[in-house]
C-alpha cells in the first residue's frame, strides 16, 4: 500500500490515437475507449511561482550543467565523434552512456518549445551531426560497439543496445517537434528500421533487458504512421515471459521476463526497467484498443500502490536489485528510490488515467512529481539524487553528475515536459484539470478556440481560480480532479456557490460558457498526520506529515534535537510561509509538550549545510 493509511490514491501523445491492430486492419472494440487526451506542453505556458522559477533555472543551469557534463567532463560526445571519425580515440563510459546524451537533448528539445534559445539549438546541431556521421550504413549506432567489438552486437540482451535506441527515437520526436529539423528524427528511423529488419516473427528472437524501445516505438508509429513500429513494439513486449532471455533462469525476475505480461499479477524486479514496460504497454493499448494488457495493468498497479510505494510516491526499496523486494518491505534509511523510477511513476500513471479517467492515477502522479522526482534536483539545479531515502544520518547528498547519469538526464528531460500533465480533453466536449499550477492554454473543442487561465498558490494552498474565455457561447463541460487528501472544498461558478456531481474524483461542471466566466475552486488544505500500514515494520509507531500534494520531513540543521523529537496525540501544528527559506516554502511547526520542531517540504531537503534528516517521526 501506499506508505501511509490512504487507500486511493503522455508523456508527448504526437498525434491522434487511431484503432489498428498489428496487422494494420481497422478494428473497433466497443468495450474499451481512451477516456483522455492529455495537452502538449509547448501548448501550455506555466506562470505560477512555484513552477514557473524551476523552469527558469532548468533552462539557465540544469540544461547546461548537463550538456558541459556531456560535453568537456565525460566523453559521451566525444565517443561519436570517434566513431564518426572525427577525432581519434578509445570508448570511454559505460556501455549505456549513448542514453544520456539522448534524454539531454531530449529535454533541450522541450526547453526550445517554450524558451527559443539560438545558441543551444546551434549547439544541438553540432551534436547531432556527431551523432548521424556515427551511425553505421545498416542503420545500427552504439558508441559501445562501435568502439569496441562489433561482432559482439546484438549477442548480450542486457547490454542496452534496444533501451539507447528508444531513448533516441524519443529525442528525434522531441528534436523534430521544437525545430522541424529531421536531422535526429531520421537517424532515429534508420535504427528502428535496422532493429526492425533484424528482429520480429521469422527473424532473431529479442528480450530488451531493459525496457524503453517499447514506448518509443508506439511514440514513432504516432509521428510516422508506419505500422511496422507499432507492430515491433507488441512483438517485443510479447517475448517476455517465454525463457527467450539470454540470462540465467533466477535472474528472470529482475528482468520481468518470469511470465508473459499480460499475466503479471505482482511488480518485481529493477523498478525503472518495470515502469518503462507497464507505459509501453498502456501506450499500445490506448493506440490499438486492444484491452489484453488492462487487466494485468490493474493488478499491478494495486500491487504497488498498495504494498511497495512510499509515502514520497517513490518505489524500489532494495539497493541490491534496484527495485523490488517483498510486500510491505519499506526501510528508511535503506531505501533506494531511484528519482528515475519516480518520474517513471509520473509516466506510466498519466497513461493509467488517458486509459480510465479515474483521478487516482493523477493522485500517484502528483505524488511522485511533487515528492520522489522533485527531490531529485537541488533548488539551484545543478546537483542531483539518484538515491531518494526517507531518513538519512547526515551523509547522502547530491552531486553534481554520476558515473551512472541516468537520474540527471531524466529530470532534464522531465521538468520542462510537466506542461503535459496539467489539461487534457475528450471527446465527449469535456476539459479536464488534472493538475492545479498556474498556466494558460488554448484548447480546440470541436469548432470552438477556449482560452483558460489557471492562477493559483498550488501547492501552498488550495485555491484556485479557473478563467474562462470561449470564442463563442456553448456548452461544454469541465472535470475538475478532487485529490484524495481534499477532504473539504467548495466551488462556485461565478460566485456562485454550486454543488456539482463528483464521479472517479472529478467533479463535473457542465453548462453553457461564455466569455468572462470563471470557476473558483477552493479546496481546504490541514495538516495530516499519517500512520503506516501496520505490516510495515520500519514505521511501526512512528507518523508522517503531510499537507496538500506535499510530504513534510524534519532536518537536524532546524532541529538540532531530531533524534529525540516525538510527536503524539495531542500535538499542535501550524503552518509559517518562509518567503527568505528554501526558495520560499510553507513550513510547519510542531508543538509537543514544551518542545517545537519544524517540517520543511522533503523534496528541500539537503539544500542547506548537512545533517540528518527524517520524514517518519516516533510518535507516543
Amino acid at each position: 500500500m501506499i506508505h501511509s493509511t490512504f487507500h486511493k490514491f503522455t508523456f508527448l501523445l504526437m498525434a491522434l490515437v487511431i484503432s489498428i491492430n498489428v496487422s494494420g486492419k481497422k478494428r473497433i472494440n466497443n468495450d474499451f475507449s481512451q477516456k483522455n487526451n492529455p495537452i502538449n506542453f509547448s501548448q501550455v505556458k506555466i506562470d505560477d511561482n512555484f513552477w514557473l522559477p524551476r523552469l527558469k533555472t532548468h533552462a539557465a543551469v540544469t540544461l547546461p550543467a548537463c550538456i558541459d557534463q556531456c560535453e568537456n567532463k565525460t566523453q559521451r560526445i566525444k565517443n561519436f565523434a570517434i566513431a564518426a571519425g572525427m577525432e581519434q580515440g578509445t570508448f570511454k563510459g559505460f556501455v549505456y552512456d549513448d542514453s544520456d546524451l539522448y534524454k539531454m537533448i531530449e529535454g533541450a528539445s522541450y526547453s526550445l518549445m517554450n524558451n527559443a534559445n539560438p545558441e543551444l539549438e546551434r549547439n544541438l546541431d553540432s551534436i547531432i551531426a556527431k551523432i548521424a556521421a556515427a551511425q553505421r550504413p545498416d542503420g545500427y549506432l552504439m558508441t559501445y560497439f562501435e568502439l569496441g567489438d562489433l561482432t559482439q552486437r546484438w549477442t548480450n540482451m542486457d547490454k542496452h543496445e534496444m533501451y539507447c535506441c528508444g531513448h533516441l527515437i524519443e529525442a528525434g520526436i522531441a528534436f523534430y517537434n521544437a525545430t522541424g529539423k529531421r536531422s535526429l528524427l531520421d537517424v532515429a528511423i534508420k535504427y528502428a528500421n535496422h532493429i526492425d529488419q533484424t528482429f520480429g516473427p521469422g527473424k532473431r528472437i529479442w528480450v530488451p533487458g531493459h525496457e524503453e524501445i517499447e514506448l518509443a516505438l508506439v511514440k514513432l508509429y504516432r509521428v510516422t504512421d508506419d505500422e511496422r513500429y507499432l507492430r515491433l513494439s507488441h512483438w517485443l513486449l510479447e517475448q517476455r515471459g517465454h525463457n527467450n532471455g539470454t540470462w540465467n533462469q533466477a535472474d528472470r525476475d529482475y528482468y520481468q521476463d518470469l511470465v508473459p505480461v499480460k499475466d503479471l499479477k505482482k511488480i518485481s524486479g529493477h523498478a525503472v526497467r518495470s515502469m518503462y514496460l507497464f507505459t509501453g504497454m498502456a501506450d499500445y493499448s490506448s493506440t490499438t484498443k486492444d484491452t489484453t494488457y488492462i487487466r494485468a495493468l490493474d493488478r499491478l498497479w494495486d500491487n504497488v500502490i498498495h504494498a511497495k510505494m512510499y509515502i514520497t510516491g517513490g518505489i524500489g526499496s532494495s539497493r541490491e536489485n534496484e527495485g523490488f523486494s517483498e510486500d510491505y518491505d519499506l526501510p528508511n534509511e535503506e531505501a533506494y528510490c531511484e528519482t528515475c523510477a519516480s518520474v517513471g511513476m509520473v509516466f506510466w500513471n498519466q497513461r493509467m488515467n488517458m486509459l480510465k479517467g479515474d483521478g487516482k492515477y493523477v493522485d500517484i502522479l502528483e505524488r511522485s512529481m511533487y515528492n520522489g522526482a522533485l527531490a531529485g534536483i537541488s533548488l539551484s539545479g545543478d546537483r542531483f539524487f539518484y538515491v531518494n531515502p526517507l531518513e538519512s544520518k547526515g551523509d547522502h547528498h547530491r552531486k553534481a553528475w554520476y558515473g551512472t547519469a541516468c537520474c540527471p538526464s531524466q529530470i532534464s528531460r522531465f521538468l520542462p515536459s510537466i506542461g503535459s500533465y496539467i489539461y487534457a480533453t475528450s471527446p465527449d466536449k469535456t476539459v479536464w484539470i488534472n493538475l492545479y499550477i498556474g498556466s494558460e492554454t488554448k484548447i480546440k473543442l470541436e469548432n470552438n478556440l477556449i482560452a483558460l487561465k489557471q492562477e493559483t498558490k498550488y501547492p501552498w494552498n488550495g485555491e484556485v481560480t479557473i478563467y474562462i474565455k470561449p470564442e463563442q457561447t456553448q456548452k461544454f463541460n469541465f472535470k475538475l480532479r478532487v485529490p484524495e487528501w481534499c477532504k473539504k472544498y467548495t466551488v462556485a461558478v461565478n460566485g456562485k456557490v454550486i454543488h456539482a456531481k463528483v464521479n472517479l474524483q472529478y467533479l463535473l461542471i457542465s453548462r453553457k460558457w461564455k466569455k468572462g466566466d470563471k470557476i473558483t475552486f477552493n479546496m481546504d488544505m490541514p495538516v495530516e498526520v499519517i500512520a503506516a500500514d501496520s505490516r510495515v515494520k520500519a514505521d511501526v509507531g512512528k507518523r508522517a506529515i503531510q499537507r496538500g500534494p506535499l510530504v513534510y520531513c524534519m532536518e537536524q540543521v532546524d532541529n538540532p534535537d531530531i533524534d529525540h523529537a516525538e510527536l503524539n496525540a495531542s500535538t499542535t501544528f501550524n503552518i509559517q510561509e518562509e518567503k527568505n527559506l528554501l526558495g520560499s516554502v510553507v513550513t510547519i511547526n510542531a508543538r509537543t509538550g514544551n518542545k517545537t520542531y519544524q517540517f520543511i517540504p522533503y523534496y528541500a531537503w539537503d539544500n542547506r549545510q548537512p545533517g540528518k534528516m527524517k520524514v517518519w517521526v516516533d510518535y507516543k
